[in-house]
C-alpha cells in the first residue's frame, strides 16, 4: 500500500551509491546475492534471540535490495533475469524471517508464524502469477515503470512487511500477536488481489476478443470498398 509513496523518496538517496558502486564495476546481480546472504544471517540471529543483530541483517538486506535495482537502472543492465533472482530471493528472504522466530521460540510462535508464513504465500502467488497474465497483456504499469514486470497493489506490500520486520524485532515478545494480525492482513491483500486480478483479466480476454472478431469485418469491408 505504502510502496508506491515510499519509492520515489528513497530512490534519490540511492544514487551516490549507486554511481560509486558502478565505477568499481559492482553489478545488480551481485548486490541482490550478497543482500540476500546477508539477510539470511538473520535467522540463526534470531532462533538464538539476538534481536538488533538480526535488525541490523535485516535493514542492511533491504538497503541492498534498493540498491540492486537503482544500479541496473543507471547502468542499464534491467533484465528479466536480474528481475526473476532478485523477487524470487525476495520472497525467500520475506519466508526466512518468521522461520527465524518460530525457531526461537516454538511454543509461543509456532502458529502464528505457520500462519504468517501461509498468507506469505497466498500474497506472493497471487502477485506473481497476475505478473505473468498482465506481461501477456501488456498492462501498463503507472505506478512502478521502473519494475521488471507488473507489481499488483495491495494492502500489504514490502513497505508494510519491512515495517512489521523491524517491529518483531523490537518488541520480540509480542510476536504472535503482530504477526496474527499482519496475517490478516495478509489475507485481506489475497482477496483483494484474486478479486481485482481476476475481474480485471476477464475483462482484457473479452476486449481481446471482442478486437479479434472485429478484425476480418474490418478486412471485408476494405476489400467491398476497393
Amino acid at each position: 500500500m505504502l510502496d508506491k509513496f515510499i519509492t520515489p523518496v528513497i530512490k534519490p538517496l540511492l544514487t551516490p551509491a549507486v554511481m560509486l558502486m558502478h565505477k568499481r564495476g559492482i553489478t545488480a546481480d551481485q548486490l541482490t546475492v550478497v543482500g540476500f546472504l546477508v539477510g539470511l544471517l538473520s535467522v540463526p540471529l534470531l532462533a538464538f534471540e539476538m534481536w538488533y543483530g538480526a535488525l541490523v541483517a535485516i535493514a542492511l538486506n533491504r538497503i541492498l535490495d534498493g540498491l540492486d535495482g537503482a544500479l541496473a537502472r543507471y547502468a542499464n543492465q534491467s533484465s528479466s533475469a536480474g528481475g526473476f533472482l532478485d523477487i524470487t530471493l525476495d520472497f525467500l528472504f520475506y519466508a526466512a524471517i518468521p522461520l527465524g522466530f518460530i525457531l526461537a521460540n516454538p511454543e509461543q510462535n509456532a502458529i502464528a508464524g505457520s500462519l504468517l508464513l501461509a498468507t506469505f504465500i497466498g500474497t506472493g502467488s497471487s502477485f506473481l502469477a497476475f505478473a505473468i497474465a498482465a506481461e501477456k497483456f501488456k498492462l501498463e504499469k503507472p505506478q512502478f515503470k521502473y519494475k521488471s514486470f507488473y507489481y499488483l497493489n495491495g494492502l500489504t506490500e514490502g513497505t508494510e512487511t519491512i515495517a512489521l520486520f523491524i517491529a518483531f524485532c523490537i518488541w520480540p515478545q509480542h510476536f504472535a500477536v503482530m504477526a496474527s494480525i499482519f496475517a490478516i492482513a495478509c489475507g485481506i491483500t489475497i482477496f483483494t488481489r484474486i478479486h481485482g486480478g481476476y475481474h480485471t483479466l476477464k475483462q482484457q480476454e473479452a476486449d481481446a476478443n471482442k478486437a479479434a472478431e472485429n478484425v476480418p469485418s474490418s478486412a471485408n469491408s476494405e476489400v467491398i470498398n476497393d
